[in-house]
């Protein structure tokens, strides 16, 4: 099976080199830097092309060979970049995280046939698959409660935070309203707000302020009480509370000395540059999802329990396996036609099928990826 990956940044990297393991898969990498290809060519027998996807009629004509898409853009071009593949009549699994509703483009996938599984990274995704399972196997979700970061292993002043993903992204999660639901009512609270202090074995204390990271289970589920916060070390927030009043989160263009720059642009190049990990620079990725609901008459919690880390024997970021690892799990799993619904897939539906889950859960531990679950009465 021919399979397209547009995006060779750090998580299409760790996608590319995973598929690149099965025979049955022929891996085209498309990127715009021709570095990240060349480090993907001398580590995996993978075709690449350098392209700008945002040419006109670029996506449509790069991937009118494939049989299955993977779509490993950043977030402010997901959205259009999905649209053009679904356009192009191509299967296809998003992690790209896009602002925009993934459901828009419905309609679209169910008329031209084309199952579009989005958001399938570790959160949203991997949370949201447990969010289905578990909605299907009670009487409905009651409570759902997501604690996800990913952190670097050695904490450096002034940040003791390195980017694990697009920078973009991750600045957008501290300024876009985070959407949570109290009382079967879905509310909108400040980015970084809600903040609190919890205790992770190994880890130590951690804050967790609110995050716009429900998406598209404020539709699919109908639990009461629904919300996701972002971890990270003690100080963070408050820092990045000051930078976002201060103006230097604003897409709102400034003019300075003739020169007209975005400081949200300019923030995320300064930020950037010391946010980034170094060569062999490690990282960890910790989560725990909390839910809660009746079946028969009784009350249930279930909880469950993520800390991975870096991969030092073929280098790759946590962040990058438990994300792209989850997104060419799912590709395996399109591709082997065992989700078969079509139209706009979020990761919770591929919960609710128990195939697709313990193929899911088999393929982390083959990966060494640690998911714990417990089970209570309440």
């Amino acid at each position: 099976m021919n399979i397209t990956v547009l995006g060779a940044g750090l998580i299409g990297r760790a996608i590319i080199q995973d598929l690149a393991r099965d025979e049955r898969f022929q891996l085209t990498a498309i990127d715009i830097n021709q570095k990240l290809l060349n480090e993907i060519r001398v580590s995996t027998a993978v075709k690449t092309i350098q392209a700008d996807l945002g040419e006109s009629g670029a996506v449509a004509r790069l991937v009118q060979d494939a049989e299955l898409v993977v779509c490993a853009v950043p977030g402010f071009m997901g959205f259009e970049t999905l649209k053009k593949v679904i356009e192009a009549k191509k299967n296809v699994v998003d992690i790209s995280f896009f602002a925009e509703d993934a459901f828009l483009l419905d309609d679209l996938a169910k008329a031209n046939d084309v199952t579009a599984v989005v958001d399938c990274g570790v959160a949203p995704g991997l949370c949201n698959i447990l969010a289905g399972h578990i909605d299907a196997e009670l009487a409905g979700l009651e409570r759902y409660l997501c604690y996800v970061g990913g952190l670097p292993r050695e904490r450096n002043w002034p940040y003791e935070y390195k980017v694990v993903f697009s920078p973009v992204d991750v600045l957008e999660e501290y300024t876009r309203p985070a959407r949570i639901v109290e009382y079967g009512q879905e509310i909108s609270k400040p980015a970084l707000s809600g903040l609190e202090l919890l205790d992770f074995p190994g880890i130590g204390s951690l804050e967790a302020f609110n995050t716009d990271g429900l998406r598209s289970l404020l539709k699919t589920i109908k639990a009461p009480f629904m919300k996701e916060k972002t971890l990270r070390y003690p100080g963070h927030a408050e820092l990045m509370r000051v930078f976002r009043e201060s103006g230097f989160f604003s897409h709102q263009t400034l003019t300075i000395n003739g020169q007209t720059v975005k400081p949200l642009e300019l923030s995320s190049k300064l930020l950037f540059k010391q946010w980034q990990l170094k060569p062999g620079e490690e990282d960890l990725t910790i989560m725990r999802v909390i839910m809660e609901g009746k079946k028969d008459g009784q009350r249930y919690r279930y909880t469950y329990e993520l800390l991975d880390h870096y991969d030092k024997a073929s280098q790759t970021t946590s962040m990058a396996r438990t994300t792209g690892y989850t997104c060419s799990l799912v590709a395996r799993q399109l591709a082997a036609a065992m989700i078969a619904q079509k139209g706009i897939v979020p990761p919770e539906y591929i919960g609710r099928s128990q195939t697709c889950y313990e193929h899911l859960l088999s393929g982390y531990e083959q990966r060494d990826i640690q998911l714990s679950e417990t089970m209570s009465r309440l």
